[in-house]
């Protein structure tokens, strides 16, 4: 008689066979236990997901779920380009996409956008970089403060399309939705 705890496994893969083979020597219906009960068992990966909440520009924060909205404008206020991204997102990793394409002057904003790649972005573009230093920079930079005061053109802009109440609490489940309301928003600061 054989032992029942012996394994039977396929050649070449190394994969168990003997799942629910029932042994003389037990009761009927207890199966064959193996150590594990998953054969590749491994935490899961977020990139792995079934649902898109990394492609619907959502993420969390510290309120929760949110979307940030990166955008620029001209010195009237006008929406000229934004992206979607959630909102753990942080935002100089959208800047130079924000930036290209254009010829401005001047590139104003916050400390956020404080980074040597984004500073040589401007500089290249033949713009003057108006972004206030971090605390944490070792080279004090400077800026010009009188300029700097302009950018509460984007604050107003952001504080305009909040006044339309989907967009200030994101109703649509879907970035592409939310992305044409912001569009149409948009539209009407052009108007």
């Amino acid at each position: 008689m054989e032992n029942c705890s012996q394994t039977l496994y396929a050649v070449g893969t190394g994969r168990y066979l003997g799942k629910d083979i029932r042994c003389f020597d037990r009761r009927p219906g207890q199966s064959i236990y193996y150590d594990r009960q998953h054969d590749r068992a491994r935490s899961s990966a977020g990139r792995l997901r079934k649902r898109g909440a990394r492609r619907e520009a959502l993420g969390r924060s510290r309120g929760g779920l949110s979307t940030k909205i990166h955008m620029c404008v001209d010195a009237s206020g006008r929406p000229l380009r934004f992206i979607l991204t959630g909102g753990q997102c942080n935002d100089c990793t959208q800047a130079l996409d924000l930036i290209s394409g254009f010829r401005p002057s001047h590139v104003l904003a916050d400390k956020g956008y404080d980074s040597d790649n984004i500073l040589d972005a401007i500089a290249s573009m033949k713009a003057v970089p108006v972004i206030p230093p971090r605390s944490n920079r070792k080279i004090r930079r400077t800026y010009d403060r009188e300029i700097y005061k302009c950018r509460n053109i984007i604050e107003r802009t952001f504080n305009k399309l909040k006044h339309w109440r989907r967009l200030s609490t994101r109703y649509d489940r879907k970035a592409i939705y939310f992305s044409a309301f912001i569009h149409l928003a948009a539209a009407t600061l052009w108007l």
